[in-house]
């Protein structure tokens, strides 16, 4: 008779450092509900495993791809049937892309002006180029009137 293994469990610490996750995060997720609720030794510690592991990754990667933690919920909901959830995945995914490609035409715009705003710092005789566009883009655009 072989003597059967009890399946690794780390501790919400371990588990935290394993991830580079703060033992705050995890309560939250598992508050929110993307982790659901943990097993807890006698003593009251949370006891990870393997599959709670897994499920941490998954939000870790979608993180990284730009998903909300509400987007990372639905994405949980389909994870467990990939194939009739495909398409909805698929749309999930396509307007995240949309806004990251937005937001990727709008860092280019900031970098072009930023340029600019160092080239004409090196050619100003007085004042700073910089701040004086920081302060014409600070408030209500003025009108000039005919009045003056």
């Amino acid at each position: 008779m072989t003597k059967r293994t009890q399946p690794q469990t780390l501790r919400i610490g371990d588990i935290a450092q394993l991830l580079g996750l703060t033992a705050d995060t995890l309560r939250y997720y598992e508050k929110i509900g993307l982790l659901p609720r943990v097993v807890r030794s006698e003593s009251g510690m949370r006891s990870y495993g393997e599959r709670d592991i897994s499920r941490l990754r998954f939000i870790q990667r979608a993180q990284k791809m730009g998903f909300s933690l509400s987007e990372i919920a639905q994405l949980l909901a389909m994870r467990d049937d990939p194939q009739r959830a495909r398409e909805s995945v698929r749309q999930l995914t396509a307007a995240k892309l949309g806004e990251v490609e937005t937001r990727l035409h709008e860092l280019a715009l900031l970098r072009n002006e930023m340029r600019l705003l160092l080239n004409l710092c090196q050619g100003a005789k007085a004042g700073c180029p910089i701040i004086e566009s920081m302060n014409e883009d600070a408030g209500p655009k003025k009108r000039k009137t005919a009045r003056g």
